[in-house]
């Protein structure tokens, strides 16, 4: 059984929490309140979510514990078990992170116009929604604590409420949330009309027929999907991820989306607890395609914070990949293959917030310093913020799956449950499992371009704005947000034995099966089928890499004190200047002839009057035009017809309630 002090912790973690916000109200009149006491409380929530978390995965087991609120008849209920233990470690360090970080980056806002109270309160109740989701053993506690966290979230994204484009965002966001809200709490009405109770207890118990499991699957994974930002359902997040607060969107996009990816496997992996082949395909073909699509129209994007949010789609997918690779092997009776792709799935979900979240924070350190978030106007910032363009490389080789960081091992635990695929015995599955895997490798190449684009055009050559030449080192505390999560990108990279051993106790508990297999051959080497299928040995590979790193700077070292720096040959043309560097509009242009059909874009040329030429680009998300705007229209002519009904005549409003007193009648009757 998990110790009581496990679940103390997470207790504490919640009143610090709440602490937080209720005193943020006094930073309406002491700014400075926000930076010296809410954050760093914000900071300490987060550490005893972190603590509580590995004292759950540590001792397993399960600690259960009743509140006194919530129905008469059902008062709410907690449960701190693996699982919930796994994702109040994801939840809690990079909300430390996020916390080191953010005292150096609120500092501008203390002479701004927005409400700083917004913004440390509901950035408190914001990690309170997050935790009480996670924790919640009961129906009715997570969709308070669900619409806690997607109500705080709301206000966040907007802060700068000042601009109409945020406020559209923060809108769309909102709307997109409780649609999916809603899924969500019939997903939950079915399971519980056969359970005969909201406790997830009595559903986990509860035996569904195909047909009804069918429809609670379908439900959540709509519900879960639309707030994780899966393919079709995506459309907030690109929107809503770039204006908020650069931390914020650390938070949203690092760990907001993973709590959606902890609902969806409560709930089908642990409540519902059966698997169906035709479940797997579906999870598999939209992880897929929202990993492939995300990459996509990442590469189309110059604004850093967009083009970041576009990558949590990606990410996300591959994500549900590996759910769908471990729901596709269970159904069929491969227990190994499949807990090799549930433990891949959940190591890509702390690497994603990892990596992401040290992204997020790299742009909003550039965002701080530069003022700038078009990568076209960037340039040279590697000299001058040297730690900040340090930090975000070493994100950019973690998301593009590259050794010795994080990124690679997922990315290479999901390719060898797919590469079991031979042992499935349909037909059709072992063809769409290699589909699956080659649209995964197809990401991975674009994943690594996109981000050879970001990190060359914004870090690399001269600067091509005023406001970044005057760019300087952001704040001590903004760097150590950064350093905290830069080294843990490293440490599971290098150490994927030590932190899979700690993840091992959630399959065991939730599917019965571990990974024991996976660490057989010590801290050395990572075997996830068998010795004789594949092995990785994670730390040799991170010493020769840095080894021959070493020496390459070495060499260039010895070389640079002999070579004479001076402008390249330009045959006689204009000296070179910041305006001929490649920029990233242009970096992307060969992807956007090739997969241009998957885009709307919208290119021209015009003549202007001083007789140059203005070129304009525009590309766009196909799924507004395929999915979103037929909404749209239908809804406003709907509401058309219905605002018939307002006709300003007392008589005929008269006449609708009678009418419906009588239609109430006829059905009660």
């Amino acid at each position: 059984m998990i110790s009581v002090d496990a679940l103390w912790w997470a207790g504490l973690a919640i009143a610090l929490a709440l602490a937080s916000a209720a005193l943020s109200l006094l930073t309406a009149s002491v700014p400075r309140l926000l930076r010296v006491l809410v954050m760093p409380l914000f900071a300490l929530s987060a550490l005893s979510a972190l603590i509580a978390g590995l004292l759950a995965l540590i001792n397993g087991g399960v600690a259960v514990a009743e509140l006194p609120f919530g129905l008469p008849w059902l008062h709410w209920q907690v449960r701190l078990d693996a699982l919930a233990g796994f994702f109040l470690c994801v939840i809690g360090v990079v909300s430390f992170a996020v916390g080191l970080y953010a005292p150096g980056y609120v500092r501008g806002f203390e002479q701004g116009r927005d409400p700083l109270p917004v913004l440390g309160g509901f950035g408190g109740l914001f990690l309170t929604g997050m935790l009480l989701v996670v924790l919640a053993a009961d129906a009715f506690l997570f969709m308070v604590a669900w619409e806690l966290m997607s109500l705080s979230s709301y206000f966040l994204v907007a802060f700068h409420h000042d601009h109409a484009a945020n406020r559209r965002a923060a809108f769309l966001y909102l709307l997109m949330a409780h649609i999916g809200g809603l899924a969500i709490l019939l997903g939950f009405g079915v399971m519980a009309s056969v359970g005969g109770s909201f406790a997830f207890d009595a559903m986990r118990e509860a035996q569904l027929p195909f047909g009804w499991a069918s429809v609670a699957f379908a439900l959540a994974f709509i519900g879960f999907g639309m707030k994780a930002g899966l393919v079709p359902l995506h459309a907030w997040l690109p929107e809503a991820h770039p204006v908020a607060p650069s931390h914020i969107s650390a938070l949203m996009s690092g760990v907001m989306l993973k709590v959606a990816v902890y609902g969806f496997i409560r709930v089908v992996f642990d409540l519902l607890g059966q698997f169906h082949w035709q479940w797997g395909v579906a999870v598999l073909i939209i992880g897929s395609i929202s990993a492939l699509m995300g990459v996509l129209y990442a590469l189309m994007q110059h604004d850093l914070k967009r083009l970041l949010a576009y990558h949590s789609v990606e990410n996300i997918g591959i994500i549900f990949i590996g759910l769908g690779l471990a729901m596709l092997f269970y159904a069929s009776g491969h227990t190994v293959i499949g807990t090799v792709a549930f433990v891949a799935a959940l190591y890509h979900t702390i690497n994603h917030a990892l990596f992401k979240g040290l992204l997020f924070l790299g742009a909003g350190a550039i965002l701080h310093s530069a003022n700038e978030r078009d990568l076209d106007k960037m340039g040279g910032l590697l000299r001058r913020m040297p730690w900040t363009g340090l930090f975000f490389l070493i994100g950019c080789i973690s998301i593009s799956a590259l050794p010795p960081f994080n990124g690679f091992i997922s990315e290479w635990l999901t390719f060898q449950s797919a590469l079991q695929a031979w042992q499935l015995e349909s037909g059709v599955l072992r063809s769409l499992v290699p589909i699956a895997a080659a649209m995964l490798a197809l990401t991975g190449a674009l994943a690594a371009a996109c981000f050879v684009k970001v990190y060359g055009v914004a870090f690399l050559g001269q600067a091509r704005s005023r406001h970044v030449r005057r760019a300087r080192p952001v704040p001590l505390s903004m760097r150590a947000g950064q350093g905290v999560l830069a080294l843990l990108c490293l440490l599971l990279g290098v150490l994927p034995t030590v932190f899979i051993g700690l993840i091992n106790a959630v399959p065991q508990q939730v599917l019965g099966h571990g990974l024991v297999q996976a660490t057989a051959q010590g801290w050395l080497w990572l075997t996830p089928v068998s010795p004789q299928t594949a092995s990785y040995g994670a730390p040799l590979v991170a010493i020769a890499l840095f080894v021959a790193v070493g020496l390459g700077l070495w060499l260039v070292g010895r070389g640079v004190r002999r070579v004479r720096r001076c402008d390249a040959w330009d045959c006689g043309f204009a000296p070179p200047s910041a305006a001929m560097q490649y920029t990233a509009t242009a970096f992307a242009q060969p992807i956007r002839r090739v997969f241009g059909l998957l885009f709307h874009i919208d290119e021209r040329v015009e003549p202007q009057q001083n007789g140059h030429l203005r070129h304009s680009l525009q590309v766009s998300d196909r799924a507004w035009g395929l999915f979103y705007t037929p909404v749209v229209r239908a809804v406003e002519k709907t509401a058309r017809q219905v605002i018939r009904l307002q006709s300003g005549n007392v008589r005929v409003y008269l006449g609708w309630t009678l009418g419906t007193l009588l239609v109430l009648l006829w059905i009660m009757a």
